[in-house]
């Protein structure tokens, strides 16, 4: 007796156990009804079991089918799972990047054409996400993490370390922006996960307690409300520097304080991503370099002001 049953007798039994009925299995897997009869009949034969109990014109799973059925779920569940992962492994012309979707939104991809100038042949697939991804389990080719770094089981190389500064849109308060560091804590704040303790401290003033107003754990949906002109929020600068280039946000005095967890560049060892790893990583150090030389362009310069 064979010891691997076909999968199309597994499928039918699986089905047909799980949903109690023939009629509905049969629906499910897109055959008749005498198709999913026969195959159980044929499983049953293998076996050697009676895998369901025949009651009138019905059925239901006997005891040993159920324990059966529970091995065979679970086997095809794997099978499944298998056969995703391999199915999601990175192409040779395509280069899966994990990032923070913060990160990836304000500061990555307004820079992503001049990687596909230098590569058109490679096509990028952006993988966004706030949790941190399992490179080896995700098939993705490299990530941009945020953290203190030393992870497990991928290569890493420190990408540059970040500031907070406060921010607002030109035209909020109807172009009044607050002067002096104690006029912008008392300013209606769009709260982020990040504390204003240490901006408060180096500015020299206090925040009053929980004030009401909008609250978010995702950067995104913060700078949007600042850029409605709803709101002052603290953010790293990392994500907001293009936008003060381009006069849609603003920062507020020249209080900054470092952000405590740098940006870091990862990659797990996988063969035949190695050539596009290596490109990928060339590029995005000269781009963090030529940001870095303007950043310091910028605050070598007065400090912003906070007038309208």
């Amino acid at each position: 007796m064979s010891a691997f049953p076909p999968l199309t007798c597994l499928r039918s039994f699986e089905a047909t156990s799980r949903l109690g009925s023939v009629t509905l299995a049969a629906r499910e897997l897109h055959v008749t009804h005498s198709a999913i009869s026969q195959q159980i009949k044929v499983l049953e034969e293998l076996v050697g079991l009676a895998l369901f109990v025949r009651e009138g014109r019905g059925l239901r799973v006997s005891e040993d089918g159920r324990l059966y059925a529970l091995q065979i779920r679970k086997a095809l569940g794997d099978i499944a799972e298998a056969t995703r992962l391999i199915q999601a492994q990175p192409k040779t012309d395509e280069l899966v990047v994990a990032v923070l979707p913060s990160f990836g939104c304000s500061w990555l991809v307004p820079r992503l054409p001049t990687f596909q100038a230098l590569y058109p042949h490679i096509r990028i697939r952006l993988q966004a996400s706030l949790s941190i991804s399992n490179l080896h389990q995700e098939s993705v080719d490299i990530g941009i993490r945020m953290g203190e770094g030393d992870w497990d089981g991928v290569e890493q190389r420190l990408l540059f370390h970040d500031e907070v500064i406060a921010v607002a849109a030109p035209h909020f308060n109807h172009g009044q922006l607050p002067q002096t560091p104690q006029q912008i804590v008392d300013s209606p704040i769009i709260r982020s996960t990040e504390s204003w303790l240490p901006w408060c401290e180096a500015a020299g003033v206090e925040m009053s307690g929980e004030r009401a107003g909008l609250c978010s754990n995702d950067s995104n949906l913060i700078l949007e409300a600042v850029r409605l002109g709803q709101g002052i929020a603290l953010e790293r600068r990392s994500l907001v520097q293009d936008a003060i280039a381009r006069g849609e946000l603003v920062q507020l005095g020249d209080i900054s304080v470092p952000y405590a967890y740098p940006y870091w560049l990862v990659w797990p060892p996988r063969e035949g991503s190695h050539t596009k790893q290596q490109a990928f990583s060339q590029w995005l150090f000269k781009e963090v370099d030529s940001y870095l030389g303007q950043l310091k362009g910028v605050t070598d310069k007065c400090p912003p002001s906070a007038q309208g």
